[in-house]
């Protein structure tokens, strides 16, 4: 369709149909018209033929188990053929607009291997949940969202080149996919994109924020309770980043300063507040990560194991 190339729209489903089939209604509702759509089903409980019904347009695969958010992303990927991959959350709405400026970025400056979207709160949109991030500090897990928790006054509007892109809303080309490889299944849920996004930067490409692009994304404007298996999988997966994205020095200071510092600390944090369902993921979520797996296998093992 003349200068629109072909992009691939991919989300992954577990037992969201109702929200899913809200997310489908917004991406066909939007006019840039030469895409594909993609859902993903992670093993359901619940039929997600009910979404091929009412959207015969989609392309559904069915995975036969729960492979989490990498490999789920990762069966649409490679069955994809646009030249851009949009991997979307199912909790999304878009703008009908939203899909022309961060192609249109993408197109005009070839060293972007991802790009992302403003996130505003679906239940508060006037409220911004991403407009770009400082990346993550390899000693304390933790990083700065830029914009986060500001009002909406069109401060974040422009576009500009950021460290992290979002996985809510992560615009992929797919010739930096093809570079790199697919993301990196073992994390099965958390920090793959992270992962993803650091695999990007090391292999030359540019990561950029469009603040034209705007997509409202349902998760909670609280941080919402933890639970065990967020705690285990978040846990987990910080050292599994960690050890794939440092070297030399660097990686080991990480992991004294990890279990010097950060695990001793968690502990006495989960003890005092009486969340002894927390501390026994949190110290499993540590200990995987000296069984000996292979962290650097980017896809073919599933590692859900909570």
């Amino acid at each position: 369709m003349g200068n629109m190339p072909l992009v691939s729209i991919i989300t992954v489903n577990y037992n969201g149909n109702e929200i899913t089939e809200l997310f489908l209604k917004s991406i066909f509702e939007i006019t840039y018209k030469n895409i594909e759509v993609f859902v993903v089903d992670n093993a359901s409980t619940t039929s997600p033929d009910i979404l091929k019904e009412k959207f015969p347009q989609i392309i559904l695969i069915k995975s036969p188990d729960n492979v989490g958010f990498a490999a789920g992303n990762n069966l649409a990927i490679r069955a994809s053929k646009g030249e851009y991959c949009f991997l979307l959350n199912n909790d999304t709405e878009v703008t009908p607009n939203f899909l022309e400026p961060i192609v249109e970025l993408m197109e005009g400056n070839k060293n972007i291997g991802i790009a992302s979207s403003k996130l505003l709160y679906f239940s508060e949109p006037d409220t911004i949940q991403y407009a770009g991030h400082t990346g993550i500090n390899f000693y304390t897990g933790r990083g700065f969202g830029i914009g986060y928790m500001e009002k909406d006054n069109g401060q974040y509007n422009k576009s500009y080149q950021t460290q992290l892109g979002h996985g809510a809303a992560m615009l992929i080309s797919k010739k930096a996919i093809e570079k790199i490889g697919l993301m990196a299944e073992l994390f099965f849920l958390y920090y793959e994109e992270i992962d993803f996004c650091e695999r990007i930067r090391q292999a030359g490409y540019q990561i950029w924020y469009c603040g034209q692009s705007v997509v409202y994304h349902k998760e909670s404007i609280t941080t919402g309770k933890s639970s065990p298996l967020k705690t285990y999988y978040l846990t987990r997966n910080r050292l599994i980043y960690t050890k794939r994205n440092t070297t030399g020095f660097q990686h080991y200071a990480c992991i004294v300063f990890f279990m010097l510092v950060s695990f001793p600390k968690g502990i006495l944090q989960f003890i005092l507040k009486k969340e002894f369902k927390l501390l026994n993921a949190f110290v499993r979520g540590v200990f995987w990560n000296f069984k000996g797996f292979d962290i650097y296998k980017n896809e073919g093992t599933i590692y859900k194991d909570f």
